[in-house]
């Protein structure tokens, strides 16, 4: 999640005109939904047009109502797609109390925290239990000393609560009352690709070809489904620890308090405030403030490089000339020989050359310097996917001998 601001205590935290965060750095830190810290630019001001609400209605819960500019969005009431997503006519999601959560996560108990960012803290918790047998469930809790949290708690709201797909993390419910404000996620099992690429200790097993294959294609269908919406969503922050995995490593998305819907059929771009991560936010994006859905596509080809690396987009413990990934890898995606120089020693020769390539040159594409050269994800998907059956077919047909 993206930075926070704080409000007032007791006031109706419900955004209207401008806001403009006072002493926001470019080094404050983002989490995934319950993933590892990582750095987050942004400047000092942001905007959000509140234009009609979601009702709290009968359910337990704040009784204020909450606006939400999605309701007024361009979507379509309801999209279905071959690839199993839609987008719902209106969010059916769950109101907690808050005291609903404390129970559920133990009073916030230490032993329960999954991790740490901008936003806040995220607890794991169980639902509808006095122990631990219940519903497991992700709790984000917001920081009330924080900034810029709450327009991105409401985001997560807009659009996670009317998009469904397989490869997207499933927002439950929400919790507002007075100044406290939280978001129920579905319980991901295996944490981040981050922690599992870079994390550190016993626990961490490297992750083999066949998964890494597997989140890359899980992700790329996620982000295509935004990318082929009626309105397209730019989802602005695509990196490693934003897609978490669950109980069989299925790749999902998580983390939308970025997200936008996209420029209308007039338009090529968005103007915006820049917010994204160092390593991961397109050049175009960075320099100008000009946001296209390909933009998406470029981190998407960052985290390919991480997968088959093994290193970090951003790292200044790496040598001088060599802190940024992209800068330093892109002449080796386009060698057989040189590949092989920056595959992650965690794998050995446990890969298909014959896939790392393809998956390497697919990375370039996506890295281009302008956002017209790059793939869509649609395509992006489709290659990722004819890799993986190709792969599968070579090993039946050495399995057959």
């Amino acid at each position: 999640m993206g930075i926070c601001w704080s409000y007032p205590p007791n006031k109706d935290p419900t955004p209207t005109g401008t806001v403009t965060p006072a002493g926001i750095s470019h080094s404050q830190t983002t989490s995934g939904s319950y993933g590892i810290s990582t750095p987050t630019t942004a400047s000092t001001t942001t905007t959000f047009n509140s234009v009609s609400t979601i009702s709290s209605g009968s359910g337990t819960g704040s009784s204020s109502n909450i606006s939400s500019s999605i309701s007024r969005s361009n979507f379509s009431s309801v999209s279905d797609y071959s690839i199993g997503g839609q987008i719902l006519p209106t969010s059916n999601l769950r109101i907690f109390t808050f005291a609903e959560l404390k129970a559920a996560t133990k009073n916030f108990k230490p032993d329960t925290l999954l991790g740490e960012g901008g936003f806040g803290k995220v607890y794991k918790g169980w639902l509808d239990s006095k122990n631990s047998s219940g519903t497991a469930v992700a709790v984000k809790k917001l920081n009330s000393e924080g900034y810029q949290g709450l327009e991105e708690w409401q985001s997560e709201i807009n659009f996670l609560g009317r998009l469904y797909h397989p490869n997207l993390v499933k927002l439950l419910g929400y919790c507002y009352e007075e100044t406290e404000l939280l978001l129920v996620y579905e319980y991901m099992q295996k944490g981040s690709l981050e922690h599992h690429l870079f994390g550190r200790g016993a626990s961490v097993q490297p992750l083999p070809w066949d998964l890494r294959l597997k989140i890359a294609i899980g992700a790329a269908a996620g982000l295509s489904f935004l990318h082929t919406s009626d309105r397209e969503i730019i989802y602005r922050d695509f990196k490693a620890s934003n897609i978490l995995l669950d109980g069989s490593y299925n790749a999902k998305i998580s983390d939308f308090g970025l997200a936008k819907l996209g420029p209308s059929a007039s338009q090529s771009h968005l103007s915006t405030t820049v917010m994204g991560t160092p390593g991961y936010a397109a050049p175009e994006y960075m320099q100008t403030g000009h946001l296209y859905v390909k933009s998406d596509v470029y981190g998407f080809g960052v985290v390919l490089v991480e997968i088959l690396s093994g290193q970090r987009a951003i790292d200044t413990n790496r040598p001088t000339g060599y802190h940024s990934l992209t800068d330093w890898v892109k002449p080796f995606l386009h060698d057989k020989r040189k590949l092989k120089k920056i595959m992650d020693p965690h794998l050995g020769d446990k890969y298909p050359s014959k896939a790392a390539f393809p998956i390497a040159k697919l990375a370039s594409k996506c890295l281009a310097p302008e956002p017209k050269m790059r793939p869509s994800m649609k395509d992006v998907l489709e290659i990722l996917q004819g890799i993986q059956a190709s792969t599968n077919k070579n090993v039946e047909v050495r399995g057959d001998h």
